[in-house]
């Protein structure tokens, strides 16, 4: 017995478009002429004073960053946040400065330092190092070396400890420096924070925590 033939749809509005598509693509387009001085056009205002223009950007990002002399200042800071917070752990990165901090800090909560685990969702609030301040978008560079991919998105608050000397003027800067320093070759990612997790697809209302932390503190230390 003969088969039946297979009937074939038509689809006219596909081949259309594709056939449109086909078109556009055998289209050679010449490159635009660049006036003159728009291969330097400036997109960032020049940024004469860096800690100025970090603290104007982290206002704009809706972060908070606080100023301190020395790391007896930058504990009492670190505590304030912690009272402000609801009763849960905190996970903070393994690393000698912030061991001194949370010990000058004494908070009256569990701590779970990052060679422990990962943060969990019991985790109120994480506290880290940066690898670079940049100040031209008022913005933190981290690494995998913060305790992990989570430890910058689990909990409600994140709060990030660094010093004035890693304060850089814009992004090329800070991963140049961190590529002098092979950062990138002991860890596995490395991230750009602009200001606390945040959304406004919902009828332009803005929400903060929406794919991380509503509350991202800096705690900034000038001297030592």
């Amino acid at each position: 017995m003969p088969q039946a033939k297979e009937a074939q749809t038509e689809n006219s509005s596909r081949d259309q478009i594709l056939g449109r598509i086909r078109a556009a693509l055998r289209i050679v387009v010449s490159e635009p002429a660049v006036a003159a001085g728009d291969s330097k056009r400036v997109i960032f205002q020049t940024i004469d004073d860096p800690l100025q223009r970090f603290e104007q950007e982290c206002a704009a990002n809706l972060m908070e960053c606080a100023l301190t002399a020395d790391g007896e200042a930058s504990a009492q800071h670190l505590a304030k946040v912690l009272q402000s917070l609801p009763e849960g752990e905190a996970f903070v990165q393994e690393d000698p400065t912030l061991r001194r901090l949370v010990q000058l800090a004494a908070p009256a909560r569990a701590i779970r330092w990052s060679t422990e685990g990962a943060p969990g969702e019991a985790s109120q609030v994480t506290v880290t190092l940066a690898e670079a301040l940049i100040a031209q978008t008022g913005s933190i560079l981290v690494s995998a070396g913060c305790g992990g991919r989570g430890a910058s998105v689990i909990a409600p608050c994140h709060i990030v400890y660094a010093r004035a000397a890693q304060l850089v003027p814009d992004l090329a800067t800070a991963l140049g420096c961190i590529s002098q320093q092979r950062t990138f070759d002991r860890n596995s990612f490395a991230c750009v924070i602009s200001g606390s997790s945040r959304t406004a697809d919902i009828e332009k209302i803005l929400v903060q925590g929406a794919h991380g932390p509503r509350r991202l503190v800096v705690i900034l230390q000038s001297g030592t």
